[in-house]
């Protein structure tokens, strides 16, 4: 088997992707004060409402060192607020305050921006999803293959 080159790599592919369009969202989240992991969190707890840190963790692929400053942060700046749960006292639930569900009505027009950026790129709507599609049936492929009981 030939030895693959950095670009030939999928992984590499992919790594440099998800890097470009998380530093295209960067300027545009700026405007409103907040980092590209704090915007999933709003998308999250908008979509699926109040959960426990674990869920989310598990919902964003986050792990707790990572996700735990972060949503201190959020905390601090009013955006979210945790809680710990009454039934068991390990568990840490978070949900949007109001200044939190304020921003995620205002960032909501971020997509769209994004998209006017990229628009002249001859990329048209149903390839941007099927591209999501694919890059979506491939990370369940390869999660599907980490399963120790595989």
């Amino acid at each position: 088997m030939a030895t693959l080159r950095l670009d030939d790599h999928l992984c590499f592919a992919l790594y440099a992707a998800s890097r470009a369009v998380a530093a295209a969202y960067r300027p545009l989240l700026t405007e409103f004060g907040i980092t590209y992991p704090q915007y999933l969190v709003l998308i999250v707890l908008r979509d699926d409402g109040a959960m426990s840190v674990r869920e989310l963790g598990e919902r964003l692929q986050l792990d707790s060192g990572t996700l735990s400053p972060l949503l201190k942060r959020m905390e601090t700046a009013g955006l979210l607020v945790r809680q710990r749960s009454e039934l068991d006292e390990r568990s840490v639930h978070v949900d949007l305050t109001r200044a939190g569900r304020q921003l995620e009505v205002k960032v909501r027009c971020v997509p769209e921006r994004l998209a006017e950026l990229v628009g002249d790129s001859g990329w048209t709507e149903a390839d941007i999803v099927k591209l999501r599609d694919d890059v979506n049936r491939l990370t369940a492929l390869v999660r599907q293959d980490e399963e120790p009981d595989k």
